[in-house]
């Protein structure tokens, strides 16, 4: 698998297909920084919605995840990249932004769950 470096220093990030292959793999464990209104309308299937600002709040559940790789989703993949460098400053070395966050992921037609997702 080939991992882009993201814009604005975000640090590896990941396409949709990447995103899957990591998911069924190696069970990757995927973080959504929107805000709860926003998870609630369609988010990856499995995805805990953990918004930047709850980081230090939600330090035991984050570190629950460190054995594993991790995939950071916002809309557009532009939040995320702050939630990418925070999780490299607690430690985490297998993190990954999703390029183009949950609307690229909508886009490639692959499943959300929630009200305003395809099931």
């Amino acid at each position: 698998m080939l991992f882009a470096t993201g814009f604005f220093g975000g640090g590896p990030r990941v396409t949709t297909g990447e995103a899957t292959k990591l998911i069924n793999r190696e069970d990757a464990q995927v973080i959504d920084v929107r805000d709860a209104g926003e998870f609630a309308n369609g988010h990856l299937l499995g995805a805990k919605n953990i918004p930047v600002a709850k980081f230090a709040e939600r330090a035991a559940d984050l570190e629950k995840m460190k054995g594993k790789p991790v995939i950071v989703c916002c809309e557009t993949g532009i939040r995320s990249v702050k939630a990418v460098k925070e999780l490299q400053k607690l430690g985490f070395d297998r993190v990954f932004n999703l390029d183009g966050g949950v609307a690229a992921w909508n886009k490639a037609g692959l499943p959300l769950t929630g009200k305003g997702g395809r099931k």
